[in-house]
Formats: structure tokens, C-alpha cells, sequence
């Protein structure tokens, strides 16, 4: 299956790869939804309700001790899928990473055309003027984050009963449309609207890289359940690949 992989990676200079938790899992940030997610941790309220726009209205408070504790983790650094991603863009074979995550982990490792679904916690603004803040804002703050004006700081992530950001929706489908080869990784492909985008595509090969069955593995070309970092790390050549 690797040397497939590297065949269909040699052949196309139109890559599209769509990814989830599972691409930033290698560099210590947990997924939701596995066993040791955070769907399957004990807090006072449930992460599905702390993540909701609902609750981030009424208790504020609450919103912001999860989001701190849980969400945001500066440590964490690029592993050898966000870097082999970043080197297929400078090769010119891949045109766009579009991703379900917020850790803004694709960018650090160099990648430029990234189309972030559901917001990224490195941005942060003002509810009230709409002044930009970045994530040391919410980080430095012990209680709820208050802009200068007095209006409160939020996240720029989508929480649940949100809407994606119109023009990064209008562009992850474009890009997904146009390619020759999609690559999906790290993602169980149970999140809509984020999971449907996948049905714009018309290309040539999809490549399927998760630890888990997915609904869409009959539609891949080629499946393979190892982890992404080692997937990626071997079969896309970088100057650094540790």
C-alpha cells in the first residue's frame, strides 16, 4: 500500500488532503471521539454542551475553564504529517490542506493554503469592537477574557450550533472539487456539514488514512490503517522528517 501511495503522490500535482483529529493526535493533542477522548472524560457538564454556543452565552465562566484547560495546548508542535503536508504544498502537488482541527499546527509547519472548517484558537476577537487578540489573551486571563472595551473576548473557533465561515466552506469545496487526488486522514467522518464536503469530489484516486472503519472506506482507492505521521513520514521524502 506505501509504495501505491508514493506512486499516486509522484503522479499528480493536484492533491487535496482533508483531516481531523487524528492528524494532531501524534503531537499530544487528544482526539474527541476515541476512547480516550474527550467525549469520554468526566466533567460537570458534558464537552458537547461546554462547546455550544448556547452555553458559552449563559455560563461564560464555566466555558472558559474547559476551553483553557482542554482546548488550547501552545506546546504542542508540527509531527511528520503536518510537515510531509507542508512539503508536498512547496513541491507544488498539493493545493490545499483542509482541516477539521483548530490547533493551527499546519500552518507552523509551513503550509499556506489552509482552510480551516471550524475556526483555529490562535485567533480570538472582541464580541463587542471586534478588536483582534491572539490566544496569549485568553491564556494570561483567570477569569472570562475582556477586551479593553469591556466587551468579552471569544474564541475564533465554531461551537456547536454555529455556522461554518461562508467563504472558507466556499473554498474547501472548490479545492476539493478540482483535484486529482484527495487524500482523507484522522478523521472518523461523523462531523456535517464538514463530512458531505467529500461528495464534491470527481478526481482520479481518494486515499483513505485512519486508524478506524470509516462509511467512506468503500469509496477509497486505498485505505491504510497505520498512523498518518508514519503514512505520510515515509512516503513523502522531507529535509527534516523526525
Amino acid at each position: 500500500m506505501y509504495d501505491e501511495l508514493k506512486s499516486v503522490i509522484e503522479e499528480s500535482d493536484n492533491i487535496v488532503f482533508f483531516g481531523g483529529a487524528g492528524v494532531s493526535t501524534e503531537s499530544g493533542i487528544p482526539d474527541f471521539r476515541s476512547v480516550d477522548g474527550l467525549y469520554h472524560q468526566q466533567y460537570p457538564y458534558p464537552p458537547e454542551t461546554i462547546l455550544s454556543h448556547s452555553f458559552f452565552m449563559s455560563n461564560p465562566r464555566e466555558f472558559f475553564k474547559f476551553y483553557r484547560d482542554k482546548m488550547i495546548c501552545t506546546s504542542a508542535k508540527p509531527n511528520k504529517a503536518h510537515k510531509a503536508l507542508a512539503e508536498l504544498e512547496k513541491q507544488g502537488k498539493l493545493k490545499a490542506v483542509v482541516t477539521q482541527n483548530i490547533d493551527g499546527l499546519h500552518q507552523l509547519a509551513g503550509s499556506r493554503t489552509v482552510y480551516e472548517l471550524h475556526g483555529s484558537v490562535l485567533r480570538n476577537y472582541c464580541m463587542k469592537c471586534r478588536k483582534f487578540y491572539d490566544v496569549s489573551a485568553i491564556m494570561q486571563s483567570t477569569d472570562i477574557p475582556r477586551c479593553s472595551c469591556g466587551g468579552i473576548i471569544k474564541p475564533d473557533v465554531v461551537l456547536y450550533e454555529e455556522g461554518l465561515d461562508d467563504a472558507t466552506v466556499e473554498n474547501a469545496v472548490a479545492a476539493i472539487a478540482e483535484a486529482d487526488v484527495l487524500i482523507i486522514g484522522g478523521t472518523s467522518l461523523n462531523v456535517y456539514p464538514a463530512a458531505g464536503f467529500l461528495n464534491y469530489f470527481g478526481g482520479r484516486k481518494i486515499v483513505l488514512l485512519n486508524r478506524s472503519e470509516t462509511s467512506f472506506d468503500s469509496r477509497a482507492d486505498i485505505v491504510i490503517r497505520d498512523p498518518i505521521g508514519k503514512v505520510l513520514g515515509e512516503c513523502v521524502p522531507t529535509e527534516n522528517n523526525t
